[in-house]
Protein backbone atom coordinates (compact mmCIF):
# COMPACT_ATOMS: atom_id res chain seq x y z
CA UNK A 1 0.00 0.00 0.00
CA UNK A 2 1.48 3.21 -1.04
CA UNK A 3 2.52 5.49 1.83
CA UNK A 4 0.31 8.27 1.57
CA UNK A 5 2.32 12.03 2.23
CA UNK A 6 0.62 15.38 1.87
CA UNK A 7 1.94 18.87 1.49
CA UNK A 8 1.50 21.40 4.40
CA UNK A 9 -0.85 23.27 2.27
CA UNK A 10 -3.06 20.75 1.28
CA UNK A 11 -3.22 19.84 4.97
CA UNK A 12 -4.38 23.43 5.49
CA UNK A 13 -7.00 23.88 2.38
CA UNK A 14 -8.18 20.74 3.55
CA UNK A 15 -9.03 21.82 7.28
CA UNK A 16 -10.12 25.08 5.26
CA UNK A 17 -12.75 23.49 3.72
CA UNK A 18 -13.72 21.42 6.17
CA UNK A 19 -14.44 24.61 8.66
CA UNK A 20 -16.16 26.37 6.10
CA UNK A 21 -18.73 23.31 4.83
CA UNK A 22 -19.29 23.60 8.88
CA UNK A 23 -22.44 25.46 9.02
CA UNK A 24 -22.45 26.07 13.15
CA UNK A 25 -18.82 27.60 11.97
CA UNK A 26 -20.59 30.05 9.26
CA UNK A 27 -22.52 32.22 11.46
CA UNK A 28 -21.12 32.36 14.87
CA UNK A 29 -21.43 34.76 17.51
CA UNK A 30 -18.64 35.46 20.18
CA UNK A 31 -18.36 37.15 23.20
CA UNK A 32 -14.41 38.38 24.24
CA UNK A 33 -11.92 40.85 25.60
CA UNK A 34 -10.33 42.83 22.95
CA UNK A 35 -6.55 42.66 23.05
CA UNK A 36 -3.42 43.46 21.07
CA UNK A 37 -5.70 45.40 18.43
CA UNK A 38 -4.19 46.88 15.36
CA UNK A 39 -5.61 49.46 12.86
CA UNK A 40 -4.13 48.51 9.26
CA UNK A 41 -2.97 51.40 7.16
CA UNK A 42 -5.48 49.17 4.74
CA UNK A 43 -8.17 49.80 7.10
CA UNK A 44 -8.18 45.94 8.27
CA UNK A 45 -8.51 45.44 11.67
CA UNK A 46 -6.05 43.37 13.67
CA UNK A 47 -7.62 41.34 17.22
CA UNK A 48 -7.28 39.11 19.76
CA UNK A 49 -10.51 37.76 21.13
CA UNK A 50 -9.67 36.29 25.21
CA UNK A 51 -11.71 35.01 28.10
CA UNK A 52 -9.87 33.76 31.13
CA UNK A 53 -8.91 30.71 29.32
CA UNK A 54 -8.38 30.79 25.76
CA UNK A 55 -8.03 33.44 23.08
CA UNK A 56 -8.85 33.51 19.07
CA UNK A 57 -7.30 35.41 16.47
CA UNK A 58 -9.98 38.23 14.83
CA UNK A 59 -9.46 40.19 11.56
CA UNK A 60 -12.28 42.83 10.87
CA UNK A 61 -11.89 44.00 6.56
CA UNK A 62 -12.13 47.45 5.63
CA UNK A 63 -15.32 46.97 4.37
CA UNK A 64 -16.97 46.00 7.34
CA UNK A 65 -14.74 48.17 9.44
CA UNK A 66 -16.37 51.20 8.02
CA UNK A 67 -19.66 50.65 9.20
CA UNK A 68 -18.81 50.08 12.40
CA UNK A 69 -20.29 52.35 15.48
CA UNK A 70 -17.56 51.69 17.84
CA UNK A 71 -13.78 52.04 18.22
CA UNK A 72 -12.27 49.38 19.65
CA UNK A 73 -9.53 49.59 21.70
CA UNK A 74 -7.99 47.22 24.23
CA UNK A 75 -9.71 45.87 27.05
CA UNK A 76 -12.75 46.04 25.46
CA UNK A 77 -15.52 43.54 26.03
CA UNK A 78 -17.63 43.13 22.70
CA UNK A 79 -19.91 40.61 20.82
CA UNK A 80 -18.64 40.18 17.33
CA UNK A 81 -20.67 37.87 14.90
CA UNK A 82 -18.91 36.30 11.35
CA UNK A 83 -17.09 32.99 9.96
CA UNK A 84 -14.71 30.84 11.62
CA UNK A 85 -12.17 29.49 9.07
CA UNK A 86 -8.32 28.55 8.20
CA UNK A 87 -5.60 31.36 7.29
CA UNK A 88 -3.79 28.74 4.95
CA UNK A 89 -0.47 30.93 4.86
CA UNK A 90 0.15 30.73 8.73
CA UNK A 91 -2.04 27.67 9.59
CA UNK A 92 -3.75 29.48 12.47
CA UNK A 93 -7.51 29.43 12.66
CA UNK A 94 -9.45 32.89 13.22
CA UNK A 95 -12.82 34.28 13.10
CA UNK A 96 -13.63 37.17 10.19
CA UNK A 97 -15.71 39.61 11.86
CA UNK A 98 -18.71 41.10 9.97
CA UNK A 99 -20.11 43.13 12.81
CA UNK A 100 -18.71 44.37 16.10
CA UNK A 101 -20.74 45.60 19.27
CA UNK A 102 -19.94 46.70 23.19
CA UNK A 103 -20.94 43.38 25.61
CA UNK A 104 -19.64 43.56 29.46
CA UNK A 105 -21.08 46.14 32.00
CA UNK A 106 -18.38 46.54 34.67
CA UNK A 107 -14.99 45.87 31.82
CA UNK A 108 -12.92 48.16 31.59
CA UNK A 109 -14.04 50.10 28.35
CA UNK A 110 -17.55 50.91 30.26
CA UNK A 111 -15.80 52.67 32.83
CA UNK A 112 -13.76 54.20 29.79
CA UNK A 113 -17.00 55.41 28.11
CA UNK A 114 -19.03 56.55 31.42
CA UNK A 115 -16.09 58.67 32.06
CA UNK A 116 -15.90 60.69 28.69
CA UNK A 117 -19.37 60.80 29.17
CA UNK A 118 -19.73 62.16 32.27
CA UNK A 119 -16.43 64.90 31.65
CA UNK A 120 -17.84 65.52 28.12
CA UNK A 121 -21.27 66.67 30.03
CA UNK A 122 -19.24 69.23 32.05
CA UNK A 123 -17.29 71.06 29.00
CA UNK A 124 -14.05 69.30 30.12
CA UNK A 125 -13.53 68.66 26.27
CA UNK A 126 -14.70 71.67 24.50
CA UNK A 127 -12.23 73.41 21.76
CA UNK A 128 -13.03 76.68 23.86
CA UNK A 129 -11.66 76.01 27.01
CA UNK A 130 -8.38 74.49 25.55
CA UNK A 131 -4.73 76.70 25.46
CA UNK A 132 -2.71 77.24 22.87
CA UNK A 133 0.88 76.43 23.21
CA UNK A 134 3.71 78.58 23.19
CA UNK A 135 5.53 79.86 20.19
CA UNK A 136 8.50 79.31 22.31
CA UNK A 137 8.45 77.60 26.06
CA UNK A 138 10.93 79.05 28.72
CA UNK A 139 10.67 75.63 30.39
CA UNK A 140 8.55 72.52 29.90
CA UNK A 141 7.87 70.08 32.51
CA UNK A 142 7.86 66.28 31.57
CA UNK A 143 5.74 64.07 33.80
CA UNK A 144 6.76 60.07 33.21
CA UNK A 145 8.06 57.77 34.41
CA UNK A 146 11.80 58.41 34.91
CA UNK A 147 12.80 54.69 33.59
CA UNK A 148 10.72 54.73 30.53
CA UNK A 149 11.29 54.79 26.68
CA UNK A 150 8.88 57.96 26.84
CA UNK A 151 11.18 59.98 28.13
CA UNK A 152 14.41 59.20 26.48
CA UNK A 153 12.41 60.16 23.55
CA UNK A 154 11.23 63.21 24.70
CA UNK A 155 14.54 64.41 25.52
CA UNK A 156 15.92 63.16 22.08
CA UNK A 157 14.12 65.07 19.80
CA UNK A 158 14.34 68.12 22.35
CA UNK A 159 17.93 68.44 22.35
CA UNK A 160 17.39 67.91 18.58
CA UNK A 161 15.33 70.80 17.79
CA UNK A 162 16.73 73.14 20.46
CA UNK A 163 19.18 72.33 22.69
CA UNK A 164 18.36 75.90 24.59
CA UNK A 165 14.96 74.88 26.31
CA UNK A 166 15.33 73.45 29.14
CA UNK A 167 13.20 69.66 30.78
CA UNK A 168 12.33 69.74 34.14
CA UNK A 169 11.37 66.14 34.67
CA UNK A 170 9.20 65.05 37.88
CA UNK A 171 9.02 61.48 37.85
CA UNK A 172 5.98 59.14 39.01
CA UNK A 173 5.01 55.82 38.61
CA UNK A 174 2.83 55.83 34.92
CA UNK A 175 1.01 52.65 35.93
CA UNK A 176 -0.13 50.22 39.37
CA UNK A 177 -1.84 51.52 42.05
CA UNK A 178 -1.32 54.97 43.01
CA UNK A 179 0.03 55.95 39.74
CA UNK A 180 -3.11 57.93 38.67
CA UNK A 181 -2.54 59.94 42.19
CA UNK A 182 1.33 60.69 41.69
CA UNK A 183 0.66 61.69 38.01
CA UNK A 184 -2.17 64.44 39.07
CA UNK A 185 -0.05 65.77 41.97
CA UNK A 186 3.00 66.24 39.44
CA UNK A 187 0.53 67.82 37.12
CA UNK A 188 -0.56 70.18 39.68
CA UNK A 189 3.17 70.89 41.32
CA UNK A 190 4.19 71.45 37.69
CA UNK A 191 1.77 73.87 37.10
CA UNK A 192 3.10 76.12 39.65
CA UNK A 193 6.77 75.86 38.73
CA UNK A 194 8.33 78.82 37.51
CA UNK A 195 8.72 79.74 33.81
CA UNK A 196 6.97 76.40 33.07
CA UNK A 197 5.00 77.30 29.98
CA UNK A 198 4.09 73.66 28.44
CA UNK A 199 3.43 69.90 30.95
CA UNK A 200 4.01 67.02 28.78
CA UNK A 201 2.30 63.73 30.26
CA UNK A 202 2.07 60.11 29.14
CA UNK A 203 3.95 57.09 28.79
CA UNK A 204 5.01 54.63 26.02
CA UNK A 205 3.02 52.13 24.69
CA UNK A 206 0.58 49.06 26.26
CA UNK A 207 -2.47 47.62 26.98
CA UNK A 208 -5.32 48.98 27.91
CA UNK A 209 -4.90 48.21 31.43
CA UNK A 210 -1.20 49.36 31.31
CA UNK A 211 -2.49 52.99 29.88
CA UNK A 212 -5.31 52.76 32.62
CA UNK A 213 -3.64 55.98 35.36
CA UNK A 214 -4.34 57.91 31.86
CA UNK A 215 -8.02 56.97 31.88
CA UNK A 216 -9.00 58.27 35.82
CA UNK A 217 -11.17 61.06 36.63
CA UNK A 218 -8.43 62.41 39.62
CA UNK A 219 -5.67 62.56 36.31
CA UNK A 220 -8.17 64.50 33.89
CA UNK A 221 -9.41 67.13 36.71
CA UNK A 222 -5.66 67.67 37.48
CA UNK A 223 -5.33 68.52 33.65
CA UNK A 224 -8.54 70.39 33.05
CA UNK A 225 -7.31 72.81 36.27
CA UNK A 226 -3.73 73.37 34.71
CA UNK A 227 -2.83 76.88 34.66
CA UNK A 228 -0.08 76.11 31.67
CA UNK A 229 -0.99 74.15 28.22
CA UNK A 230 -0.68 70.20 28.81
CA UNK A 231 0.04 67.94 26.05
CA UNK A 232 -1.29 63.94 26.68
CA UNK A 233 1.05 61.50 24.92
CA UNK A 234 0.34 58.15 26.23
CA UNK A 235 0.99 54.65 24.20
CA UNK A 236 0.86 54.88 20.78
CA UNK A 237 -1.05 56.94 17.67
CA UNK A 238 -3.60 54.32 18.14
CA UNK A 239 -3.82 54.08 21.81
CA UNK A 240 -6.48 56.90 23.38
CA UNK A 241 -7.31 57.54 26.88
CA UNK A 242 -9.25 60.51 28.48
CA UNK A 243 -6.21 62.63 29.30
CA UNK A 244 -6.26 62.77 25.50
CA UNK A 245 -9.38 64.31 25.22
CA UNK A 246 -8.78 66.54 28.39
CA UNK A 247 -5.46 68.00 27.53
CA UNK A 248 -4.95 71.29 25.49
CA UNK A 249 -3.02 68.89 22.71
CA UNK A 250 -2.78 65.48 22.11
CA UNK A 251 0.63 64.20 20.63
CA UNK A 252 0.34 60.38 18.88
CA UNK A 253 3.54 59.65 20.84
CA UNK A 254 6.00 61.17 23.04
CA UNK A 255 7.99 62.21 20.46
CA UNK A 256 5.52 64.11 18.96
CA UNK A 257 5.03 65.74 22.07
CA UNK A 258 8.20 66.86 22.03
CA UNK A 259 7.92 68.16 18.26
CA UNK A 260 4.72 69.79 19.01
CA UNK A 261 6.65 71.51 22.04
CA UNK A 262 9.53 72.63 20.78
CA UNK A 263 10.05 74.39 18.00
CA UNK A 264 12.76 73.80 15.23
CA UNK A 265 15.62 76.10 16.29
CA UNK A 266 17.04 75.44 12.31
CA UNK A 267 13.59 76.76 11.50
CA UNK A 268 13.21 79.71 13.67
CA UNK A 269 16.76 80.88 12.40
CA UNK A 270 15.34 80.49 8.90
CA UNK A 271 12.35 82.58 9.40
CA UNK A 272 14.23 84.86 11.10
CA UNK A 273 17.16 85.10 8.20
CA UNK A 274 13.74 85.39 5.55
CA UNK A 275 11.95 87.93 8.15
CA UNK A 276 15.55 90.11 7.90
CA UNK A 277 15.86 89.71 3.85
CA UNK A 278 12.31 90.60 3.31
CA UNK A 279 12.30 93.43 5.56
CA UNK A 280 15.50 94.30 4.01
CA UNK A 281 13.88 94.24 0.79
CA UNK A 282 11.29 96.06 1.70
CA UNK A 283 12.71 98.94 3.69
CA UNK A 284 14.82 99.51 0.19
CA UNK A 285 11.50 99.21 -1.88
CA UNK A 286 10.41 102.26 0.47
CA UNK A 287 13.49 104.08 -0.20
CA UNK A 288 13.27 103.85 -3.56
CA UNK A 289 9.86 104.53 -3.98
CA UNK A 290 9.78 108.07 -1.42
CA UNK A 291 13.43 109.06 -3.63
CA UNK A 292 11.20 108.95 -6.63
CA UNK A 293 8.20 111.20 -4.89
CA UNK A 294 10.86 113.44 -3.81
CA UNK A 295 12.89 114.22 -7.22
CA UNK A 296 8.71 113.35 -8.76
CA UNK A 297 7.84 116.94 -5.98
CA UNK A 298 11.33 118.48 -6.78
CA UNK A 299 10.26 118.32 -10.63
CA UNK A 300 6.87 120.08 -9.64
CA UNK A 301 8.01 122.45 -7.27
CA UNK A 302 10.64 123.83 -9.84
CA UNK A 303 7.62 123.62 -12.31
CA UNK A 304 5.41 125.81 -10.40
CA UNK A 305 7.99 128.06 -8.95
CA UNK A 306 6.35 132.03 -9.25
CA UNK A 307 9.90 132.63 -11.24
CA UNK A 308 9.12 129.25 -13.50
CA UNK A 309 5.35 130.35 -13.96
CA UNK A 310 6.51 134.33 -15.02
CA UNK A 311 9.22 132.90 -17.66
CA UNK A 312 6.57 130.73 -19.12
CA UNK A 313 3.80 133.79 -19.21
CA UNK A 314 6.00 135.94 -20.59
CA UNK A 315 7.46 132.93 -22.96
CA UNK A 316 3.99 132.57 -23.99
CA UNK A 317 3.23 135.99 -24.29
CA UNK A 318 5.65 136.88 -26.71
CA UNK A 319 4.57 133.87 -28.68
CA UNK A 320 1.04 135.03 -29.03
CA UNK A 321 2.39 138.35 -29.87
CA UNK A 322 4.61 137.21 -32.31
CA UNK A 323 1.84 134.82 -34.20
CA UNK A 324 -0.93 137.99 -33.93
CA UNK A 325 1.91 140.36 -35.90
CA UNK A 326 2.36 137.15 -38.47
CA UNK A 327 -1.20 136.92 -38.92
CA UNK A 328 -2.25 140.49 -39.13
CA UNK A 329 0.76 140.93 -41.81
CA UNK A 330 -0.26 137.58 -43.34
CA UNK A 331 -4.03 139.04 -43.74
CA UNK A 332 -3.18 142.91 -44.53
CA UNK A 333 -2.27 142.49 -48.35
CA UNK A 334 -5.57 140.03 -49.17
CA UNK A 335 -7.64 142.38 -47.33
CA UNK A 336 -6.37 145.25 -48.70
CA UNK A 337 -6.94 143.88 -52.55
CA UNK A 338 -10.22 142.70 -51.00
CA UNK A 339 -10.64 147.02 -50.30
CA UNK A 340 -9.94 147.47 -53.84
CA UNK A 341 -12.25 145.55 -55.48
CA UNK A 342 -15.20 145.73 -53.35
CA UNK A 343 -14.79 149.76 -54.13
CA UNK A 344 -14.47 149.29 -57.77
CA UNK A 345 -17.88 147.33 -57.09
CA UNK A 346 -19.15 149.90 -55.61
CA UNK A 347 -18.14 152.81 -58.08
CA UNK A 348 -19.29 150.45 -60.92
CA UNK A 349 -22.88 149.98 -59.00
CA UNK A 350 -23.15 153.26 -58.50
CA UNK A 351 -22.51 154.47 -62.18
CA UNK A 352 -25.16 152.04 -63.17
CA UNK A 353 -27.48 153.54 -60.21
CA UNK A 354 -27.19 156.92 -61.87
CA UNK A 355 -26.76 155.49 -65.43
CA UNK A 356 -29.73 153.10 -65.70
CA UNK A 357 -32.55 155.45 -65.21
CA UNK A 358 -31.08 157.67 -67.65
CA UNK A 359 -30.48 155.17 -69.95
CA UNK A 360 -34.81 154.15 -69.31
CA UNK A 361 -35.71 157.72 -69.65
CA UNK A 362 -33.76 158.23 -73.06
CA UNK A 363 -35.46 154.68 -74.27
CA UNK A 364 -39.01 155.95 -72.67
CA UNK A 365 -37.76 159.41 -74.95
CA UNK A 366 -37.80 157.24 -78.24
CA UNK A 367 -40.45 155.35 -77.67
CA UNK A 368 -42.35 158.38 -76.97
CA UNK A 369 -41.13 160.50 -80.00
CA UNK A 370 -41.30 157.09 -82.04
CA UNK A 371 -45.39 157.05 -80.98
CA UNK A 372 -45.76 160.78 -81.16
CA UNK A 373 -48.33 161.77 -84.53
CA UNK A 374 -46.12 165.00 -85.16
CA UNK A 375 -43.46 162.68 -85.84
CA UNK A 376 -45.77 161.15 -88.63
CA UNK A 377 -46.91 164.09 -90.01
CA UNK A 378 -42.86 165.34 -90.36
CA UNK A 379 -42.64 162.55 -92.59
CA UNK A 380 -45.44 163.52 -95.15
CA UNK A 381 -48.73 162.65 -93.61
CA UNK A 382 -52.01 163.86 -92.72
CA UNK A 383 -54.48 163.38 -90.19
CA UNK A 384 -57.70 163.40 -91.88
CA UNK A 385 -60.01 164.72 -88.85
CA UNK A 386 -63.82 165.61 -88.65
CA UNK A 387 -63.80 168.01 -85.87
CA UNK A 388 -62.35 166.16 -82.89
CA UNK A 389 -62.93 162.66 -84.30
CA UNK A 390 -60.25 161.10 -86.60
CA UNK A 391 -61.52 159.57 -89.44
CA UNK A 392 -60.25 157.03 -90.53
CA UNK A 393 -61.16 155.27 -93.50
CA UNK A 394 -62.55 155.93 -96.90
CA UNK A 395 -66.44 154.80 -96.45
CA UNK A 396 -65.96 156.96 -93.24
CA UNK A 397 -65.01 159.96 -95.33
CA UNK A 398 -68.11 159.15 -98.04
CA UNK A 399 -70.12 159.86 -95.11
CA UNK A 400 -69.27 163.78 -94.43
CA UNK A 401 -69.12 166.84 -96.10
CA UNK A 402 -66.45 168.81 -94.59
CA UNK A 403 -63.31 167.23 -93.56
CA UNK A 404 -60.08 168.56 -91.82
CA UNK A 405 -56.41 167.68 -93.43
CA UNK A 406 -54.15 168.08 -90.60
CA UNK A 407 -50.70 168.49 -91.74
CA UNK A 408 -47.47 168.98 -89.73
CA UNK A 409 -47.29 172.46 -90.32
CA UNK A 410 -51.20 173.67 -90.29
CA UNK A 411 -54.75 172.32 -91.15
CA UNK A 412 -56.65 172.41 -94.44
CA UNK A 413 -60.56 172.35 -94.61
CA UNK A 414 -62.05 170.21 -97.70
CA UNK A 415 -65.11 169.78 -98.64
CA UNK A 416 -66.57 166.77 -100.47
CA UNK A 417 -67.39 167.28 -104.14
CA UNK A 418 -70.88 166.31 -106.01
CA UNK A 419 -70.19 162.86 -107.67
CA UNK A 420 -72.33 163.77 -110.37
CA UNK A 421 -71.15 167.45 -111.32
CA UNK A 422 -68.58 165.80 -112.27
Amino acid sequence: MPEWILEVSDLNEYVRRTLAADPTLRSVRLRGEISNFKRHSSGHWYFTLKDDRCRISAVMFRQNAMRQSIRPMDGMSVVVSGQVSLYPESGTYQIYCENMRPDGVGTLYQQFEALKRKLQAEGLFDAARKQALPWRPRKIAVVTSLTGAGLHDIRRVSARRDPGVPLVLLPVQVQGAGAAEEIAAAIRHAGDLPEVDVIITGRGGGSMEDLWAFNEEIVARAIAESPVPVISAVGHETDVTISDFVADARASTPSNAAEMAVPDRREIIAGLRGMQQHLTDAAQTLLRERRLTLMTLQRRLTLHSPQQRIHGLQTRAAAQRARLNAAADALTPPLMHRIAMAQMRLDTAAERRVSLPQERLDRARARLAALNPAAVLERGYALVMDGTHVVGSAEAAQQREHMTLRFHDGSVRVAKEDSHGG
